[in-house]
């Protein structure tokens, strides 16, 4: 377990954007996190997970610990359900595939999102009517000024969209270590509802499909509207898609009768960000290095060499013409450092 100072991040981040950690370090337990997190008591620190969610404009002038746990086990079963815990630093799709090899249901809509186990629920990642919290129980953490651990059960986590303590109240106070699912072992609940999975599963004239075939679907739609990151840089969605009062979106709905919502409660729609962008013509649009991705306008890349700054420039823009063109405000979801 060696510090190494003048670190370049470019691998650990998908965006692939150069930018230097003034000391960095790996660490594949409960115990070497303790022990760096003791021995470093003063020192300014970064904690790292997939590099998936971020998005770095500047050089980290901080000790970066990347949480780096590898494992998963079934911990406990009964006829119906399973329970399995995987450690932080597990990928996030591999997992995923691996609770599908093993025909546990529940995670098969989230297939190929980027990222590691670990961070899941800070962002309360979903994808295709399904999100972490439909399936989390529990997961374990280290608090950082104390080293000690801290279960934190699924009512303690006060998820929303895209939200959760880990953002908001405990931010930067934990580092979770281990997460545990509770996942079905028959009676799968399939959710096809959702996007375009009913109609990728009809082209392969699947009628009653498997958890596998949900899941082949979702990455077969993933990967026609999303840029692969090892070939071109990016955090997978930049953007929430923003939830507007009923009474304001109707305003904004006369003038833009073609806008596209969702409910998602009495008084509360979803509109999608995507499609906000796309008709304000940023879909396709690249600023020298920085861009946004043809296929899917929510997706800003790296075609190469952009900085963080320019791609920021960039999220910037296209928030300042969304809310002149639509009134709305879009927020990011990846988080700017």
């Amino acid at each position: 377990m060696e510090i190494v100072p003048d670190f370049s991040l470019k691998k650990y981040n998908t965006f692939g954007i150069e930018a230097k950690a003034k000391q960095f370090v790996a660490v594949h337990s409960v115990q070497e996190l303790k022990t760096v997190l003791q021995e470093n008591k003063t020192t300014q620190k970064f904690i790292l997970g997939g590099g998936s969610n971020m998005l770095l404009t500047k050089d980290i002038g901080a000790l970066v610990i990347h949480i780096d746990l590898k494992g998963k086990k079934i911990i406990e079963e009964n006829n119906n359900f399973v329970w399995v815990e995987s450690q932080a630093g597990e990928s996030w799709h591999e997992f995923v595939l691996w609770t599908i090899d093993q025909n546990f249901g529940g995670l098969e809509n989230m297939s190929l999102i980027p990222g590691n186990v670990g961070t899941t629920p800070v962002q309360n990642i979903g994808a295709y009517g399904t999100e972490i919290k439909d399936t989390f129980v529990s997961c374990e953490a280290m608090t950082i000024e104390s080293q000690e651990m801290k279960t934190f059960a699924k009512d303690e986590c006060h998820f929303g969209y895209r939200e959760s303590i880990f953002k908001n109240e405990a931010k930067n106070q934990y580092i979770i270590t281990s997460v545990v699912f509770k996942l079905t072992k028959t009676n799968h609940k399939i959710n096809t509802s959702y996007g375009d999975i009913s109609s990728e599963l009809a082209k392969n004239n699947i009628t009653n499909p498997s958890l596998k075939d949900v899941s082949n679907a979702v990455i077969a739609i993933r990967q026609s509207k999303l840029p692969d990151p090892k070939e071109l840089g990016n955090s997978g969605s930049f953007f929430k898609n923003p939830i507007l009062l009923k009474s304001d979106f109707e305003k904004i709905h006369q003038q833009f009768p073609d806008m596209k919502y969702f409910d998602i409660s009495e008084t509360e729609v979803k509109v999608p960000a995507g499609w906000l962008i796309e008709q304000a013509g940023f879909k396709g649009k690249r600023f020298g290095d920085a861009g946004i991705h043809k296929n899917q306008a929510l997706v800003l890349v790296n075609y190469g060499n952009a900085t963080g700054q320019e791609i920021l420039n960039v999220s910037k823009d296209i928030q300042d013409t969304i809310f002149k063109t639509f009134g709305i405000h879009i927020e990011a979801e990846v988080n700017v450092i």
